[in-house]
């Protein structure tokens, strides 16, 4: 279990403060507007940004007490954006995520690279396992990155924005595998988006955050309401039950008035 007690973390006057848990086999999302903490708070959860006092466990111990290949060990992070700088083949690309499990001055192995061959398999992009990874496109690069998250073994994955810049297609193809590795691996899964409907498809809680702050958490029948989304957004909502999901539209004439 990920579990996070009274996280808080201060900068340029913009404060996070959150607490949350996360069981094996199970995604919660964070989701709400930009600039409300989403990504920073991820951050924190991660240690990419470091709170002040011990506040994040996995398992009961404290995450940012380990050190950089422990925690590499135990928790994947998949960013929002990542820049390909070096044309790496896809399959090296993601052996590299087996740093954590190989000694300092050894180079990975033939396991190492089945193992990173089975996780391309896994995401279902074998066949460009030959391929440099600047050249892929961003829904195929999205599932190397989580390929190579997955080579670490982790216990919990933190994804930012797995969907960002994909199209409706890959969208659902990437959520659908997260699901699918969240369940098969049992692993502990927080990521983070924006589109309420795809949260409420794919999530087995979602956590809505306003002003760095967790506003209501719970099933995403309990969350997404128009009462709840509407302050959360700041803006009218409408929440239609289409064959047992929760469909969230805005109310186009209030938004007009804004």
């Amino acid at each position: 279990m990920l579990e996070v007690k009274n996280l808080k973390f201060r900068y340029n006057g913009f404060e996070v403060n959150a607490s949350l848990k996360v069981n094996e086999r199970e995604i919660l999302t964070l989701l709400g507007p930009n600039g409300s903490g989403k990504t920073t708070l991820l951050r924190c959860v991660y240690g990419i940004l470091k709170p002040r006092t011990p506040c994040v466990y996995l398992d009961g111990k404290d995450v940012h007490s380990m050190d950089l290949r422990e925690r590499a060990k135990n928790m994947g992070y998949v960013p929002q954006i990542h820049h390909p700088s070096f044309p790496y083949t896809v399959l090296e690309f993601v052996v590299m995520g087996r740093a954590s499990q190989i000694s300092t001055f050894e180079s990975p192995g033939g396991e190492d690279y089945r193992i990173a061959m089975n996780a391309l398999k896994l995401v279902g992009i074998e066949n460009l396992a030959d391929k440099p990874y600047t050249q892929i496109s961003g829904g195929q690069l999205q599932l190397a990155l989580i390929a190579r998250a997955l080579v670490q073994n982790p216990k919990a994955i933190l994804f930012d924005e797995p969907t960002a810049h994909l199209d409706f297609k890959n969208q659902i193809k990437v959520l659908e595998m997260i699901r699918r590795i969240t369940v098969e691996k049992n692993i502990a899964t927080i990521l983070t988006l924006h589109d309420p409907n795809l949260a409420g498809i794919y999530s087995d809680r979602i956590a809505l955050v306003k002003d760095g702050k967790i506003y209501a958490i719970g099933r995403p029948e309990e969350v997404l309401t128009e009462n709840e989304l509407g302050h959360v957004y700041e803006m009218g909502v409408r929440v239609i039950s289409v064959d047992s999901f929760r469909l969230v539209l805005p109310v186009l004439n209030k938004l007009r008035n804004l």
